[in-house]
């Protein structure tokens, strides 16, 4: 099996808020299930997901690779996403991540070395009067992220 029984049932579980014929609507959830699981989604693991759910896998690559939120290749242990949209580049966000490239040592779009931190540049937020923001592993939303407040946090994360 591609997944857990445990994943699964977790799948099974969004497959029931809908309809048969609308499978297709649990996608988002089953990706995000296979990719707790798998830490990323390999083209396998995107395949097999749409098969579990009966879509053709073209309608599990597009909402994959439509969504930051979903990691098509292995990221590091913190997922650092940091928002450079105009409202938030105003308020610093491009600063953030000038400094964040400058303190990890990498570009946007890489890993550290050690496999700790993945740096990426993402789209709205949807935080704009905290700018500047970032994400942290798809879960945790940073606000006012100066170069205290990024030291800070990169501090409690090591």
């Amino acid at each position: 099996m591609m997944l857990s029984e445990e994943s699964l049932k977790k799948i099974d579980k969004e497959l029931t808020k809908y309809p048969e014929e609308s499978f297709r609507s649990a996608i988002m959830s089953a990706l995000t299930i296979a990719q707790q699981e798998k830490k990323w989604l390999s083209p396998d693991v995107i395949e097999f997901v749409a098969d579990y759910i009966g879509i053709p896998p073209v309608q599990a690559y597009e909402v994959a690779t439509f969504y930051n939120m979903y990691d098509l290749k292995p990221v590091g242990k913190y997922k650092l996403q940091v928002c450079t949209n105009l409202p938030c580049a105003l308020q610093g966000g491009v600063n953030t991540a000038e400094y964040l490239k400058k303190k990890l040592g990498i570009e946007l779009g890489e890993t550290t070395s050690d496999g700790k931190f993945t740096l990426i540049e993402g789209e709205c937020l949807g935080a704009c009067g905290d700018a500047p923001v970032l994400l942290l592993n798809n879960h945790k939303m940073c606000s006012f992220m100066t170069e205290g407040a990024i030291d800070k946090m990169l501090a409690e994360l090591n």
